[in-house]
C-alpha cells in the first residue's frame, strides 16, 4: 500500500511535516497519543477569558460556535495544517448543518452548504480555515467518530486526514481497520456471542457449539468452559461419526456453531496450557462463522498486506474442515454440514507457501494443505452425488433433507402455499410432516435439490441456476477442479519429489494407509477433464464457455462472466482466450467493470420476476479477480487493466461522494451510486453510523489486489477520480503529441 513517502536519512524534518507525526497511523495510535492532541505546537497566543468562557456555554447547550469573520487562516502550509477540535460540539455541529438526512453520513445527497470553519492549531484556535466538499466533510465526520470512541474530548487533527488521497485513504482504512473489524477467533473469548445462531428460529435460542469426535481436546475445553461460565448457557454437543442428510436434518432443531481449528497456548498468567481458536475473516460484521470462498478471495488481499500469517491459519482451519466435516463447508454452521462452496483450497495454500517457503515447517504445512485438497477431491467433487459419470465433469450437488433451515421462515411460502392447501394442513405442519418424510411430493424435492445446489455454488441467486444447478456441470466449478489436478501435479512433482504418502487420515475409498501418489495420475485426470470442457461447454461460434445439463444433455446459452474462469485455471487455449477477449468481453464488459451476466441472458424482470443478484446488472469482486488474474496469464495485460480500473474507480468514487462506503456487490451499470441494489438481500456494508468499520471482505481485497493490476499512471489518475475514458484520452492526446515532436 502507497503511503507517505519516509524521510531521507539526515534530512531536516519541517515543524509539523507529515514525516514526523505519523498523520496516517492507524485510528487507536492517532487518537490515544497523548502528546499527539496537546498543543505544544501553538505560540503564545491563548483566548481571552470571555472567548473561553462563551465557548465553554456554547459546549454545554449544545450550539453551534459563531461564525467569526476575519480571523481565516489562510497562509498556513497545507501539509502542516492541523486544527484545535473541541470533539463532541464540533460533531453536533457538523452533523446539524451537513447530515441534512440524518443517517450519520454526510454524502453528495445532503444538502447542506458543505463548508465548515475549524479552528487552526497553530493560532490556538484564534484562526480559523473553511473545510469544504463532501469528501473532507465526511472524512472528519469518520475521523471525529473515531476520536469520541477513543474517548478524546479534545483533538489536534491533521488536515492530510481530511484531504487525503482516496486510494491511500480507503487502502490503508482496509489495511489498518477493515481486516481487523473482520477478524474473527473461536474460542472462550467470543463463543458466548459467536455460538449464538441469527438463525435460529427455535423457541429457545441459545449459544450452542457442535465438536467432532477427532477433536476430544476441544470438546473438554468448551464442556469446561460451559461448566465455569453456566450463566451463557453454551450447550456443547459432540458429533456423530457418520454425518448423514437424516442427522443434519434432525440437527436443525438444535442448530450451532460448528468447532474450527485450534492451537495449544501457554497462559502468561498461569502458566497454564490452554487452546486458543485459530483466526479468520469473515464476509461481513454480522457473520461469525468461517465461509468457504469468500475466504480465498480475502486471502488475496491479506497477502498483498503482508498479512501471512491470518491467511495461513484460515488455510489451516480448512485443513480442519476436510479431516472432521469432510468438506470445505458454505460455513460452519450445523445446517451446512452436507454443503460445501467452490473449492480454491490449493491455490489458497500455494499462495501462502510461496511467502513462507524459507520458514521452518513450511513444506509440512502444504503438505497438510494439498493432503486435505485431495480428500476433498476424491470424496467431494467427484464422487456420487455430484460426479456426472458420463461426461466426466462435476456438478454443485449437495444433499440434504427438506427446507433449508437457515432462511427466514416465510421465504418459501410461496412455494409451499400450493403443497399446504392440497394437504389441507398449516405452514408448520407441513414443514414438519415433509421434512420427516411424513409426506411425500417429489416436485418439492427437485425444486430444493436446485436451491440447495444454488448456495453450494455460491452465485444465490441467479435465474442461470434457478430449478437446474444441480444437473448442470458448469464452466466454473470444473475450471476449479482443472487448476487442483494441476496445482496438486505440480506440487507433488516439485515439492515433494514426485512421491506423496497419504496417512490414514486422508485416505479416501480404496487407498489404504501408505498409498503413494505421484504427478502422473493428477497430469491425466487434468487432461481428460479439459478435453470434457472443450467438448462439452467450450462454444467456438460464440466464443466463449457455457455450462452444460447433465440430465437434458444440452448446452446451456445463459452467457456469464465465470466464462473467464477459464483463464484464471488455465484451462483455454491461446485461441480460446484470445476468442473470448475478442466475443465474449464486449458483451460482459460495463462502466464498472465486468458483469455477471448480459441482459439478454437474464430476460424480462417485474413483479413476478424480480431481480437476482447474480444476474445483470451486478458485478461481484470474485468474477472482478479471477477475470484480471486469468487475462493476465494469457498476456492480455491491457484489457485486465482497463478492467480493474472500471471497478476500482467505481468503489473509489462511491467511498468519496457516500461517507466511506464499501459493500458487497455492485451496480456496475450505474456511474453515481454503483452501491444502490435492489435485488433480494438487499446490499451488506451499507449499515453504518459515522464511519464505516468493515467494508465488505472480498470487495475489500479486490481493491487491494487491483492496486497492484493497474499500472502506476493509472493509480495517479484513480487518486483524481479521473473516469477511465477520460483517462485513455489524455493518454491518446499526450501520445500524438509526443509523435508529432518526433517528427
Amino acid at each position: 500500500m502507497a503511503g507517505p513517502a519516509a524521510s531521507a536519512p539526515g534530512k531536516p524534518k519541517t515543524r509539523g511535516s507529515s514525516d514526523d507525526s505519523g498523520v496516517y497511523d492507524d485510528a487507536k495510535t492517532y487518537y490515544t497519543a497523548e502528546d499527539r492532541h496537546r498543543n505544544n505546537r501553538a505560540g503564545p497566543r491563548t483566548r481571552t477569558y470571555s472567548q473561553n468562557s462563551l465557548v465553554k456555554q456554547m459546549e454545554r447547550v449544545g450550539v453551534p460556535e459563531p461564525y467569526r469573520r476575519g480571523s481565516h487562516d489562510e497562509t498556513t502550509i497545507p501539509h502542516s495544517r492541523r486544527f484545535l477540535i473541541q470533539v463532541e460540539p464540533t460533531l453536533r455541529s457538523l452533523q446539524l448543518q451537513e447530515d441534512t438526512d440524518s443517517n450519520m453520513q454526510i454524502t453528495i445527497e445532503d444538502a447542506g452548504p458543505k463548508v465548515l470553519a475549524l479552528r487552526t492549531a497553530a493560532s490556538n484556535g484564534h484562526n480559523r480555515f473553511d473545510i469544504r466538499g463532501t469528501y473532507m466533510l465526511s472524512n472528519l465526520l469518520q475521523e471525529l467518530s473515531l476520536a469520541k470512541e477513543y474517548g478524546r474530548k479534545q483533538i489536534i487533527l491533521d488536515e492530510a486526514r481530511l484531504n487525503e488521497n482516496p486510494v491511500n485513504r480507503l487502502s490503508r482504512m482496509i489495511k489498518d481497520h477493515f481486516w481487523e473489524g473482520l477478524t474473527r477467533r473461536i474460542d472462550a473469548s467470543s463463543i458466548e456471542v459467536a455460538a449464538r445462531d441469527p438463525k435460529d428460529w427455535t423457541d429457545d435460542p441459545r449459544p450452542r457449539i457442535y465438536v467432532p469426535r477427532g477433536a476430544p481436546e476441544q470438546y473438554e475445553y468448551y464442556t469446561k468452559l460451559a461448566e465455569e461460565k453456566p450463566d451463557i448457557r453454551l450447550d456443547v454437543q459432540l458429533l456423530p461419526e457418520n454425518i448423514t442428510p437424516d442427522i443434519v436434518r434432525d440437527m436443525n432443531s438444535k442448530p450451532g456453531l460448528l468447532a474450527v481449528d485450534m492451537e495449544e497456548e501457554t497462559d502468561p498468567v498461569t502458566g497454564k496450557k490452554t487452546l486458543k481458536g485459530r483466526p479468520f475473516v469473515v464476509p461481513g460484521g454480522r457473520f461469525n462463522e468461517l465461509y468457504g470462498w469468500d475466504s480465498y478471495m480475502e486471502s488475496l488481499g491479506l497477502l498483498v498486506h503482508d498479512k501471512v500469517d491470518l491467511a495461513k491459519s484460515m488455510v489451516l482451519n480448512f485443513c480442519f474442515c476436510i479431516k472432521h466435516y469432510g468438506k470445505i463447508l458454505n460455513a460452519t454452521r450445523s445446517y451446512y454440514l452436507s454443503r460445501s462452496q467452490p473449492p480454491f483450497l490449493t491455490d489458497m495454500a500455494l499462495r501462502v507457501y510461496d511467502k513462507i517457503k524459507h520458514e521452518p515447517g513450511a513444506v509440512d504445512f502444504l503438505r497438510t494443505a494439498i493432503l486435505a485438497a485431495i480428500k476433498e477431491y476424491h470424496s467431494v467433487w467427484v464422487a456420487e452425488p455430484r460426479l456426472d459419470p458420463i461426461t466426466g465433469l462435476s456438478r454443485y450437488r449437495p444433499e440434504g433433507r427438506g427446507v433449508p433451515p437457515e432462511t427466514e421462515a416465510g421465504h418459501f411460502v410461496h412455494i409451499l402455499e400450493p403443497y399446504i392447501e392440497k394437504h389441507g394442513v398449516t405452514f408448520e405442519e407441513f414443514v414438519d410432516a415433509y421434512n420427516n418424510g411424513r409426506i411425500d411430493e417429489p416436485e418439492l424435492d427437485e425444486y430444493f435439490l436446485h436451491d440447495r445446489a444454488v448456495r453450494e455454488s455460491g452465485h444465490d441467486t441467479s435465474y442461470r441456476l434457478e430449478g437446474v444447478c444441480a444437473n448442470l456441470a458448469t464452466i466454473d466449478l470444473n475450471s476449479l477442479l482443472f487448476k487442483y489436478e494441476t496445482d496438486i501435479a505440480r506440487t507433488i512433482r516439485n515439492v515433494f519429489g514426485d512421491k506423496l504418502v497419504i496417512p490414514a487420515e486422508y485416505c479416501v475409498g480404496s487407498m489404504a494407509a501408505g498409498h503413494v501418489e505421484t504427478s502422473a495420475i493428477w497430469d491425466r485426470r487434468a487432461k481428460r477433464r479439459k478435453l470434457a470442457i472443450d467438448k462439452y461447454l467450450w462454444n467456438e461460434a460464440e466464443g466463449m464457455y457455457f455450462d452444460y445439463d447433465t440430465v437434458k444433455r444440452e448446452r446451456c446459452t445463459y452467457e456469464s462472466a465465470t466464462t473467464f474462469w477459464a483463464l484464471w485455471a488455465g484451462v483455454s487455449s491461446p485461441s480460446q482466450a484470445a476468442a473470448m477477449v475478442t466475443k465474449a468481453l464486449p458483451r460482459l464488459e460495463a462502466f464498472g467493470g465486468l458483469l455477471s451476466g448480459t441482459k439478454e441472458s437474464r430476460g424480462e424482470i417485474g413483479l413476478e420476476r424480480p431481480n437476482r443478484q447474480w444476474d445483470y446488472p451486478y458485478g461481484w469482486a470474485p468474477q472482478q479477480m479471477l477475470a484480471w488474474t486469468g487475462l493476465y496469464r494469457y498476456s492480455f495485460t491491457e484489457e485486465a487493466e482497463r478492467l480493474a480500473y472500471k471497478w476500482l474507480f467505481m468503489i473509489t468514487k462511491a467511498f468519496v461522494d457516500f461517507n466511506g462506503v464499501v459493500v458487497e456487490k455492485y451496480d456496475v451499470t450505474r456511474p453515481i451510486d454503483p452501491h444502490r441494489v435492489d435485488a433480494e438481500y438487499g446490499n451488506q456494508g451499507l449499515d453504518f453510523k459515522g464511519v464505516a468499520k468493515e467494508g465488505f471482505g472480498w470487495v475489500n481485497a479486490s481493491y487491494i489486489y487491483g492496486l497492484q493490476i493497474v499500472n502506476a499512471h493509472m493509480r495517479r489518475a484513480l487518486g483524481t477520480l479521473t473516469p477511465y475514458e477520460t483517462f485513455v484520452k489524455a493518454l491518446d492526446e499526450n501520445r500524438a503529441k509526443a509523435l508529432a515532436e518526433l517528427v
